[in-house]
């Protein structure tokens, strides 16, 4: 019974252990249709598993991310209200996709490398789904 204990005491405090650092946590954005005008498009709430990119694409009703128009960096966690300068300009009515991606497979840590359809820094994926929430600027 002793040696049962201990088994279960350890694997507890293992699961333990991988959750707080960070890796138990569903990457996420949420965001909302907001006025852009001001040259940024924001997220209140972005979630991730380790440190990268919120990625701002156009997007439309097919629901394919396109050219990117903006990025901000996120940390590894929850992060609130995170904001990206739009790069170029973005009428009403126009469809965002805010996206995470992941800091990897690039040149250079801190330097937002991707381009549409690259490895580096490329788009994070949970189930072979795209981490985003799709927004329309007003």
């Amino acid at each position: 019974m002793t040696r049962f204990a201990l088994t279960l005491a350890a694997a507890t405090l293992s699961a333990t252990a991988a959750l707080a650092g960070g890796h138990g946590m569903t990457p996420a954005v949420e965001a909302m249709d907001q006025d852009v005008s001001n040259g940024v498009v924001s997220a209140s709430k972005v979630t991730a598993a380790e440190n990268g990119w919120l990625v701002v694409h156009r997007t439309d009703a097919e629901m394919k991310p396109g050219p990117v128009v903006g990025y901000a960096p996120i940390r590894m966690g929850e992060t609130m209200d995170v904001a990206a300068i739009l790069q170029e300009d973005v009428a009403s009515g126009d469809m965002l996709m805010l996206m995470v991606h992941g800091e990897t497979g690039g040149m250079k840590a801190g330097v937002f490398e991707y381009t549409l359809g690259a490895k580096e820094d490329g788009p994070v994926r949970v189930d072979e789904k795209l981490v985003m929430s799709t927004i329309t600027a007003q």
